[in-house]
C-alpha cells in the first residue's frame, strides 16, 4: 500500500493543497478504478506535480501530442511496456484497449495512472470521452477489479470545462475535478524572491502567478531591487529574444476554439483600454453588443475573461482579463510592436510610464486588494468574513451622478430571507495619495447604500488602499474612528 502522506518534491513550489488532493486520490486503497480530471492554463506547472506524483507513488505518466489517433496508441502502447518491462511494446488495437490496459495496471494496488494533454487525445478520436465512460460503467469487472486512479490533465480550459459538465459523457464519473490555477500575488513575491511589496506590485502586474513565466521564460532573471525594474522590463519583457516577448500571442492562438485571433485581440484590447462592461467593448471595436455574446463566451471558457456581475445593479455586468501578461501586452506592447521588433524596447518604455500605470498596474492593484479582502484579510478586519469582492457603480439621485466604487465587500448570504451583509465600500488608487476626502465620498456611498433593501449597510466599513500613500488627516481619522480600513503594499503583502 502506499504511503498516504506522500511528501512533496522540493521541485514544487507552494501547491500544498493541489499536492494534497492529489495524494489522497492517487492512494485511495478502495477496489474500485476512479477517474479525476486536473484542468488550468499552460505553465501553472500541472505537468511537473502530475510527473512526480507517478515517480513518488510508482504510477504511469503518459504525455500526449499532436498525432493521430493511430499514432497515439503506438506511442502509448511503447510507454506501457516500457512501465511493465514487457519484451516488446503492448499491442492496443483501439482506444477500447487501451483503457483497460490502463486499468488493468493497478489489479494489486493503487496506481495513478497519468493522461496529460488529453485534449490532444480526444480532438483525434472525438469518442474517446464515451469510450472511458464505458469502461467506468458501474458493475463493469474491469472497473471493480482495479485500483487505477485515471488522471486526464489537459490546458485548453474550454475543452476540459465541458468534460464533465451537462450532457458529457463522464458527467458523474470523476471522483477528482481538480483546478491547477495561477500563484496568488503574495506567493508570487515568494516564489520571485521578491521582498519588497511596491516591487512584488509591480512584477505581478506584468506576470502575474505563473511560474514557469521566471523559471524558463527569464531563466530566474528577477528584479534586484526596485532600481532594477525599469531595466529588467527592457531585457526580460520587451526583449525580443526572450520568450516572454510573444507570449501573450501565444496564449491565444494555443487555443483550439480562438479561431478569429483578430477579433478576440481586439476584445482583450478593449477590456485594457478600460471599457469593461459589453456595450463598452462594442463601442471599442465598432461591432454591435449583440455580436459579442460568443467571443465573450469563448475568451470566458478559455480563462482569459472573467465577467464579474455589478452586486449594486442587477443584469450588469464587467469584464476584466485573468491574464496580466495579455493586459500588459495589450496595453504597453501591441500599439509598439513595431518598434519592439526593431529592438527599441528602453525608447517605448520610457515613454508608456504613465500608460502602464493607469491601464495596467492601477486595475491589477485594485485586484490585489479585492484578492486580500477575500483571502487574507481577517475576520475582525471587515466585521465578518468577506465572501465576494468586487467593483462596482452606485447611482447617486440626489447628485444624478453615479460613483464608481473599487470594492464592494459582500459578507456571506443569510440563511433566510433577510438583507446580505455589506462588509466594507472600498476607494484603491495606486498612483494617488488619498485623503479625507476621499473617506467623505464613501461615507456618502454608504449612506446611500444604507436604504437600499437587500443590504444591511448598518456597520459597512470603509476601506481606502493606495500605493502611493496617505494623508496625516486620513491617518488621524483612521486612529479614531473604527469604520475605516487603509491598506497600503505593505499591509496587503504580510498583514491581515
Amino acid at each position: 500500500m502506499v504511503d498516504v502522506n506522500l511528501i512533496k518534491p522540493p521541485e514544487i513550489f507552494d501547491r500544498d493543497i493541489e499536492w494534497a488532493e492529489l495524494a489522497r486520490f492517487a492512494t485511495d486503497g478502495r477496489l474500485g478504478a476512479t477517474l479525476g480530471v486536473v484542468s488550468g492554463r499552460r505553465r501553472q506547472g500541472k505537468t511537473l506535480l502530475l510527473y512526480e506524483l507517478a515517480r513518488a507513488t510508482g504510477g504511469f505518466y503518459f504525455g500526449a501530442t499532436e498525432a493521430t489517433s493511430t499514432d497515439s496508441l503506438r506511442r502509448l502502447g511503447e510507454a506501457l511496456g516500457r512501465y511493465t518491462d514487457s519484451p516488446a511494446p503492448v499491442h492496443l488495437a483501439d482506444w477500447s484497449s487501451a483503457v483497460d490496459a490502463l486499468l488493468a495496471l493497478g489489479r494489486s494496488r493503487p496506481v495513478p495512472v497519468v493522461i496529460d494533454e488529453f485534449p490532444y487525445l480526444a480532438r483525434a478520436s472525438r469518442d474517446l470521452p464515451s469510450v472511458i465512460q464505458h469502461a467506468f460503467t458501474p458493475g463493469r469487472p474491469e472497473r471493480t477489479g482495479s485500483h487505477t486512479r485515471l488522471l486526464l490533465c489537459g490546458s485548453a480550459l474550454s475543452f476540459m470545462g465541458g468534460l464533465l459538465a451537462g450532457s458529457a459523457p463522464l458527467r458523474g464519473r470523476a471522483g477528482l475535478e481538480l483546478p491547477v490555477a495561477p500563484l496568488d500575488y503574495r506567493a508570487a513575491a515568494a516564489f520571485w524572491e521578491i521582498s519588497d511589496p511596491l516591487l512584488a506590485a509591480k512584477v505581478f502586474a506584468i506576470v502575474g502567478g505563473t511560474p514557469a513565466y521566471r523559471r524558463e521564460y527569464v531563466q530566474d532573471d528577477a528584479p534586484e531591487g526596485p532600481d532594477d525594474f525599469d531595466d529588467w522590463v527592457v531585457r526580460a519583457v520587451l526583449n525580443p529574444a526572450r520568450p516572454l516577448f510573444r507570449e501573450a500571442r501565444y496564449l491565444l492562438a494555443e487555443d483550439p476554439d480562438l479561431r478569429d485571433s483578430a477579433l478576440y485581440h481586439s476584445v482583450l484590447a478593449a477590456v485594457a483600454e478600460g471599457n469593461c462592461t459589453r456595450g463598452g467593448i462594442a463601442g471599442f471595436i465598432g461591432r454591435k453588443s449583440t455580436d459579442l455574446h460568443h467571443p465573450l463566451t469563448v475568451l470566458e471558457d478559455a480563462g482569459l475573461l472573467v465577467r464579474e456581475p455589478d452586486p449594486l445593479r442587477s443584469g450588469r455586468s464587467r469584464y476584466r482579463i485573468n491574464e496580466p501578461l495579455i493586459t500588459f501586452y495589450q496595453a504597453v506592447m501591441r500599439p509598439a510592436w513595431t518598434a519592439l521588433e526593431q529592438r527599441r524596447g528602453p525608447e517605448v518604455w520610457r515613454r508608456s510610464q504613465r500608460r502602464y500605470a493607469s491601464a495596467v498596474l492601477g486595475p491589477s492593484f485594485e485586484e490585489i486588494v479585492r484578492q486580500w479582502s477575500v483571502r487574507f484579510a481577517a475576520p475582525e478586519t471587515f466585521g465578518g468574513i468577506v465572501a465576494e469582492a468586487s467593483p462596482a457603480v452606485l447611482a447617486d439621485p440626489v447628485g444624478r451622478t453615479s460613483l464608481e466604487l473599487d470594492l464592494v465587500a459582500l459578507g456571506e448570504p443569510p440563511l433566510g430571507d433577510g438583507p446580505r451583509p455589506l462588509l466594507a465600500v472600498g476607494e484603491v488608487k495606486w498612483g494617488r495619495v488619498l485623503g479625507t476626502a476621499d473617506l467623505n465620498r464613501l461615507a456618502r456611498a454608504r449612506d446611500l447604500l444604507t436604504a437600499r433593501p437587500g443590504l444591511d449597510a448598518q456597520d459597512t466599513r470603509l476601506l481606502l488602499a493606495s500605493g502611493t500613500g496617505f494623508t496625516d488627516d486620513l491617518w488621524t481619522a483612521s486612529r479614531h474612528r473604527s469604520d475605516v480600513i487603509l491598506a497600503d503594499p505593505t499591509r496587503l503583502y504580510t498583514a491581515d
